[in-house]
Formats: structure tokens, C-alpha cells, sequence
């Protein structure tokens, strides 16, 4: 294993990964709430880890294939992630949302867990941001794809437990909406940085 490769694929899977979307945001709260916690990363993480997988293997063979597929891939993904790290931008300056711990009612495990599984496969931005971004930039390492998959894979299981159960101790950080401003211009140049990468592969 190529361990310089294994930690740039860390890096990108936690770069997509951090961004707070209904997925992450069902995570911390469960965290909160400290309900069916290891239940939820775990299905997360599996889920991210099989879509990486196919992404890393099949996006390769295909592109193999079809040798105009991954220049669009690259232009497509740089394309979206540039509007999204906008998106967060402007969320930085406009947003005034805070974290707080749901009050509701005890959900039963199956419901949880159906409901994670929901979020996860139904959402269409997991699938470009492991499918198509990860499997694009794994290309860029020939013969060592493996070591990059397992290094995203590994940021997928490191993030979302460590959200998962960090939660209690992120709960007075997200009390102040100045810390979701700060998160989102993180995200907002973390996405640009990784849009000028994909395009610097042309």
C-alpha cells in the first residue's frame, strides 16, 4: 500500500464528507440524543464504503472504455463542486442556523435506521461525491486505486463516529451560529481547493 496515496484519499473523503448536509445533521443528532448511535455511523459508513468501492473499480473500467468520459467527469465534478463551495459561502454570510438537541420522542431502532438509510441512498450528492468525484480522482493514480479507496473508506468511518459520538462535545460549539459560519467557509474553500485539483488533472 502506498501510504502518501492512503492519506490523499483520507484527506479528499473527509474533505467531501464534512459538509453539513441532512445526513451529517441526522448523525449529530442522534449523537445528541444518544440514540441507536453505533447503529447509524456504522450503516453510514458501510454505505459510504460501497459506494466508493464501486466508484474506485467500475468508474476505472469504464473510463477505459469510453476515454471522453473522464474529462467530462473532471469538468462536471470541478463544475459542481466550484457552485457548491459558492452555495456555502454564501450560507456562511446568510445562514443565523444553530445546532440544538431534537426533543422529540424516542424513535425505535428500525425507524432510525430506515430513515439514515433513506437519507444516505436517496440523497443524489452521495453518489456524485464518491461514485464519480472519488472514482475521477482515483484515476489519477494508476495501479494504486486501491490505496486511495482504502484511505477514503477509512475517512468515512473515521468522520462519521467521530460525529457521531463527538456530538456531546460539539453541542455548546454549535450552540453560536458564528461556528456553522465558520464550518461553511471552510467547506466553501475546501470544495474550491479540491475543483482546482480536478482540473489541474487535464
Amino acid at each position: 500500500m502506498n501510504f502518501s496515496i492512503y492519506v490523499t484519499g483520507l484527506m479528499m473523503g473527509l474533505s467531501l464528507i464534512v459538509a453539513i448536509g441532512a445526513q451529517n445533521a441526522f448523525i449529530l443528532r442522534q449523537g445528541l440524543r444518544n440514540e441507536h448511535v453505533f447503529a447509524v455511523c456504522l450503516a453510514c459508513a458501510l454505505s459510504d464504503a460501497a459506494l466508493i468501492v464501486l466508484g474506485v473499480t467500475s468508474l476505472q473500467q469504464i473510463a477505459g472504455l469510453l476515454p471522453w468520459l473522464d474529462p467530462v467527469m473532471r469538468y462536471g465534478g470541478a463544475a459542481f463542486l466550484a457552485w457548491y463551495g459558492a452555495k456555502s459561502l454564501y450560507s456562511a454570510f446568510r445562514s443565523s442556523a444553530v445546532l440544538t438537541a431534537a426533543e422529540a420522542e424516542t424513535t425505535s431502532f428500525s425507524q432510525t435506521l430506515a430513515t439514515c438509510l433513506a437519507l444516505t441512498w436517496l440523497n443524489p450528492h452521495v453518489y456524485l461525491d464518491t461514485v464519480v468525484l472519488l472514482g475521477t480522482i482515483s484515476t489519477r493514480y494508476p495501479g494504486q486505486q486501491a490505496s486511495f479507496a482504502a484511505g477514503a473508506v477509512s475517512g468515512s468511518f473515521l468522520f462519521f463516529f467521530s460525529l457521531g459520538y463527538g456530538a456531546t462535545w460539539l453541542r455548546p460549539v454549535f450552540s453560536r451560529p458564528s461556528s456553522w459560519r465558520m464550518l461553511e467557509t471552510l467547506v466553501a474553500f475546501t470544495m474550491w481547493v479540491i475543483a482546482y485539483k480536478l482540473l489541474g488533472g487535464m
